[in-house]
């Protein structure tokens, strides 16, 4: 008998992973619950698997989600932001994080 995964999460790869080794398992890092902060964040009217797609890219556009650094971002860098066509570009959402 194979891994019983939930509907939501059949049919992607992706999201088969997630599902296996993420979602459901209680995290107790500082740095790991700050990286699904903004993610959430992002996802925001957007499906989960459009984020998790685009997860590697958060991570390098926002320095592996190191908050020092991002509450350090000035408007050059957020300006940056804006224009990386690898993560969503929602000017709101750029800014709250």
């Amino acid at each position: 008998m194979g891994k019983q995964r939930c509907g939501w999460c059949l049919g992607d790869d992706l999201y088969k992973a997630y599902h296996d080794n993420e979602w459901g398992v209680p995290v107790k890092d500082d740095d790991t619950l700050f990286e699904f902060l903004i993610l959430e964040t992002f996802q925001a009217g957007l499906s989960w698997i459009t984020i998790l797609r685009k997860r590697e890219n958060f991570r390098k556009a926002f320095d592996n989600f190191e908050y020092l650094k991002i509450s350090k971002y000035k408007d050059t860098k957020i300006q940056e932001l804006l224009q990386n066509e690898g993560i969503i570009r929602n000017k709101l959402k750029v800014r709250a994080t």
